[in-house]
């Protein structure tokens, strides 16, 4: 596991700077984190070790350790799954154990793995997927799993928009989805009513957004509109949605060989009218990771761009009626609109563990497979269903009918069946990839480079990142 993992980790904590990496719900590591456990991984191990201490013998149930990165509301909602769980039998405890962000607590997994101290199951964020795949032999694969525990299992039943992600070329799943969201549009009713634009109609084409950002510029918006994770939603999901490659090899799904390819027309043109429209505030960007979302909140730009799973805290915190749409397209692009793809984060299984707890583990992911438990945390938490019977359990209890604009995210996902251009990404060190993409956004969007230079050398960039991976993966 040590082989495969460490450089990429250690890389990412060279080579970041916080904030920069995916997936709404997801966090980063810093700099220092990783230097302070190069400098005292004895203390991290002992660490790790009374982690496991506290599930010792003495107990008569098994326990299962789950390490995890989710803190505030989400984390309590968390652990109300491990708790809920262990009330339906005796036999089995889950304990979650919060480890830090999603980088984090990975990296505390490896450290954790050199004492063969660690848990039997890690929350890994989606684009590491394939730095979890290269470590062969560390990981339980879990079609696997649950095909040695003998616990239904049924892949047909979950949501292949989300679950594409997760499955190896021939659809076996490798680890269990678990908390995944979308971008969506979010507008300012008030803001829409103000400007003479109807408040029932969100834009739905890239020409409809940029006209009703402009009205909202001539009537004192301070901003149109604006995204949060600039890569996720401007090129990820851009390119998904607009069924076009972000990489060979079905995006690197099929191949360690895979090479970016975003800097193709489609995506320089749209990179290029958000350049322009920055110069009259039409668009304006607003950082890395989760740093614009504010700026709609405060009423400061009229439109958001962002994730399903911000839902909740946006209408908590927006002090006015808030409006939700489906993420914008260009119409005369073929094939649009396609299908968005996913953030979040998965459920790994890692091996050396004692054959009982995976029996645990087994019976933990098929609860929580079940719909009623899976449309309870779609419901508490914005995430999405990851089953299609969760949805409609969803449904059926009138949940959508309820709650604007929670339906918008599964419907925007699933109404196409995904194409190998908007299954999901698969590419090794996307992490930094992801940064380095973002490094030459923000190149265009301030006008140092133009936007088919800055595409050129996110690809140029990428690809070296992609090489390295390839080879230390052979």
């Amino acid at each position: 596991m040590l082989k495969h993992f460490a450089p990429e980790w250690y890389r990412v904590a060279e080579k970041m700077q916080p904030g920069h990496m995916p997936f709404t719900i997801a966090s980063v590591v810093s700099v220092s984190f990783l230097s302070t456990a190069r400098r005292k991984g004895v203390q991290l191990l002992a660490a790790a070790g009374m982690v496991f201490a506290a599930g010792s013998p003495a107990l008569a149930q098994t326990e299962v350790i789950w390490w995890h990165a989710m803190t505030g509301e989400l984390g309590k909602q968390l652990e109300k799954l491990a708790t809920d769980f262990n009330a339906t039998q005796k036999e089995f405890r889950v304990v979650p154990v919060h480890k830090g962000s999603y980088t984090e607590t990975v990296t505390a997994a490896i450290f954790a793995f050199r004492s063969r101290n660690q848990p039997a199951i890690v929350q890994v964020n989606e684009i590491a997927t394939a730095t979890m795949m290269a470590a062969k032999g560390a990981t339980y694969p879990v079609y696997e799993l649950m095909r040695d525990q003998s616990e239904q299992f049924f892949p047909s039943g979950y949501l292949p928009a989300i679950t594409g992600y997760y499955t190896d070329a021939s659809g076996n799943m490798l680890s269990f989805p678990f908390n995944a969201s979308t971008p969506i549009l979010y507008y300012n009713k008030d803001q829409f009513r103000a400007a003479g634009l109807d408040p029932e109609k969100p834009p739905k084409t890239w020409p409809e957004l940029g006209a009703a950002a402009q009205r909202l510029r001539a009537n004192g918006v301070a901003c149109g509109f604006t995204t949060h994770w600039p890569s996720w939603v401007n090129i990820e999901n851009f390119s998904a949605f607009h069924n076009i490659p972000m990489a060979t090899q079905s995006n690197g799904m099929t191949g360690l060989g895979a090479e970016l390819t975003i800097n193709n027309p489609l995506v320089v043109r749209h990179i290029a009218q958000l350049a322009e429209w920055q110069k009259t505030k039409v668009y304006d960007y607003g950082g890395r990771a989760t740093a614009a979302e504010p700026r709609f909140q405060s009423g400061d730009c009229g439109i958001f761009l962002g994730s399903s799973a911000t839902r909740a805290d946006i209408n908590a915190k927006s002090k006015f009626e808030v409006g939700y749409g489906r993420l914008s397209y260009w119409p005369d692009a073929e094939g649009a609109p396609q299908n968005t793809i996913i953030g979040g984060a998965t459920l790994w299984v890692l091996r050396d563990r004692p054959r009982e707890e995976y029996k645990g583990v087994a019976k933990f992911f098929a609860y929580l497979s079940q719909p009623e438990v899976q449309a309870a945390w779609h419901q508490r938490t914005g995430y999405l269903p990851i089953t299609r019977a969760s949805y409609d359990l969803s449904r059926s209890q009138g949940f959508y009918d309820k709650t604007p604009g929670a339906s918008i995210a599964i419907e925007q996902m699933t109404d196409k069946p995904p194409t190998e251009n908007s299954k999901g990404l698969r590419l090794g060190s996307f992490t930094l990839i992801r940064s380095a993409i973002e490094d030459e956004l923000e190149q265009a969007f301030s006008g140092k480079k133009p936007p088919q230079e800055a595409m050129d050398s996110a690809v140029e960039r990428g690809n070296r990142l992609l090489r390295q991976f390839e080879r230390a993966n052979p």
